[in-house]
């Protein structure tokens, strides 16, 4: 019997449809291809608990790793309202009651979900490191108010310690390879890793001590001036050591003792070494000692026994520490120099091999430097970060320290908490260098910056660049899909499948039969 005419449209549509339907279903199960979906982020946290003040770090990479190492960037920078927390110890639970502020934002900026996943950590440095020799009671008192404070929040508390001033040169020098490209970069597509030769080293000064860290060309004599990496699949092996009291703060404290009165001389000076340098006086129950590191015409009072808490300060038998001292600038460059000379010992290393300054092994420096920290700060107040020559920094801090200091003060308002002090770690910096070996032809290599790469630069993150080469990677998770012309053949051959079902459909309900 032969098919009506809606019969027969009715089958094509049908058959249109089935057969439309079979070729979507072909696309999608042949042609398909796996690809990998953008992989999650991670959080971690660093708190730097220096000297003078602590500072919170959230860094952030991608979950899946290049080479087993983060690819890490800076996502929050906040400093800690008060003090290092070396200076909590008449009130240990503030020091952890200090870091609130900056845990809020840290927990603010990271997804409520990732907290716990979220590695925090809190390295004190040369600070805490004094306080531990000082008294280390105290010192344990300060870690566990914070630690405190850090575990109870809604984070995967690492732990607090005090870091090892070799592992802060070291991770410091991993930071500011990382952030100048020198560890890993990105070109044609594809993360590629710098020749060896391009790697700078890293000098930073912070309150109470100075660090240096670099890949030198020769052995590493010393062990324990030695930190090895494994970074992006590669080995490192890295001088670092750190000069503790060599710090900016602690070199001014010991830097004016040396000037303290006692008796006809002064504590560690002989008698050539005093008349080098302008006597101090004594007048009644003050004692007076005339600086030649302040400027003309700057005076101030101060407790004596407040210059002698510091470990890295040795108060002579005779003194009595409960008058008060009067310090009176001369502004003399040349007699500040002797003196801050004196607070370094030049005579060499046991054994074999090169020597900076104390009897520390230290190969000869090579290659760039980013100088940090203190030495930023001030430079860049004496306007000295432009890379001049050293001719013309020595001539500007000289002139600056011959100023009279009503002038200077005039000159700079606001400035006053640190004013009287610029002639000093000026002229302090320029011996510190030339100690750690550097020379006028080396000078040139050393460039003074506060950040590189938009990132601050310190041991922060690099200590999280090296935490998360043992954090597990996790695989990017996969997905099927097709290519694009694939997927534009699939959708035409959907549309095609509906319309043709509509118009069966429509065939069988409103077609009214011959």
């Amino acid at each position: 019997m032969a098919l009506s005419w809606k019969e027969r449209v009715f089958m094509a549509l049908l058959g249109t449809a089935t057969a439309s339907g079979l070729t979507v279903l072909v696309l999608i199960l042949v042609e398909a291809t796996n690809i990998l979906l953008p992989a999650d982020t991670k959080f971690g946290i660093v708190l730097d608990a220096g000297s003078s003040h602590t500072s919170l770090y959230v860094y952030q990479w991608p979950a899946d790793k290049e080479k087993d190492t983060g690819l890490v960037s800076q996502a929050l920078a906040c400093q800690v309202e008060g003090p290092g927390i070396s200076s909590y110890t008449a009130d240990p639970a503030q020091a952890g009651e200090s870091l609130k502020g900056c845990l809020g934002e840290a927990l603010a900026l990271i997804p409520g979900d990732l907290h716990r996943a979220t590695p925090t950590f809190l390295g004190a440095t040369a600070g805490m490191r004094l306080l531990s020799q000082k008294n280390s009671s105290q010192a344990g008192a300060i870690l566990a108010a914070v630690s405190r404070v850090l575990g109870q929040s809604s984070l995967d508390f690492r732990g607090a310690e005090i870091l090892a001033g070799r592992d802060e040169g070291a991770c410091a020098w991993i930071t500011i390879n990382y952030v100048l490209g020198r560890l890993v970069k990105y070109s044609s597509g594809e993360w590629i890793q710098p020749a060896e030769d391009t790697l700078v080293g890293a000098l930073d000064l912070g309150g109470a001590s100075a660090q240096i860290s670099f890949v030198p060309s020769g052995p590493i004599l010393d062990e324990s001036t030695q930190t090895r990496f494994r970074l992006y699949g590669s080995d490192y092996s890295v001088y670092a050591h750190s000069h503790l009291c060599f710090g900016r703060d602690q070199m001014l404290k010991r830097l004016l003792a040396g000037l303290v009165p006692v008796g006809l001389a002064r504590e560690g000076w002989g008698a050539g070494q005093a008349a080098a340098h302008p006597a101090p006086l004594q007048r009644g129950p003050a004692l007076l000692a005339r600086h030649p590191c302040y400027l003309s015409g700057y005076q101030t009072t101060l407790p004596l026994a407040a210059l002698y808490e510091s470990p890295c300060v040795h108060a002579a038998a005779q003194l009595d520490l409960t008058q008060n001292l009067t310090v009176e600038g001369t502004g003399s460059p040349g007699a500040c120099v002797a003196a801050i000379r004196e607070l370094f010992s030049f005579s060499g290393c046991e054994g074999p091999g090169d020597c900076a300054f104390n009897g520390v092994h230290q190969p000869p420096v090579q290659g760039q430097f980013y100088a940090f920290s203190n030495f930023y700060y001030t430079f860049r107040f004496l306007n000295l970060t432009s890379r001049q020559p050293l001719g013309t920094v020595n001539t500007t801090i000289w002139e600056f320290c011959q100023r009279p200091w009503k002038l200077v003060e005039a000159s700079y308002p606001g400035q006053e908490q640190w004013l009287q002090d610029y002639c000093a770690s000026g002229l302090y910096i320029l011996v510190l260098l030339q100690a750690l070996g550097f020379s006028e032809e080396t000078w040139a290599n050393i460039e003074f910056q506060k950040q590189a790469g938009g990132t601050d630069i310190g041991w922060t993150l690099g200590y999280m660049l090296n935490l998360t080469g043992m954090i597990p990677a996790e695989a990017p998770a996969q997905w099927r899909a097709q290519s694009h012309g694939v997927w534009v053949a699939g959708v035409v051959f959907v549309v095609l499948t509906l319309m043709a079902i509509l118009g069966a459909a429509a065939v069988q309900l409103l077609w009214v039969q011959d």
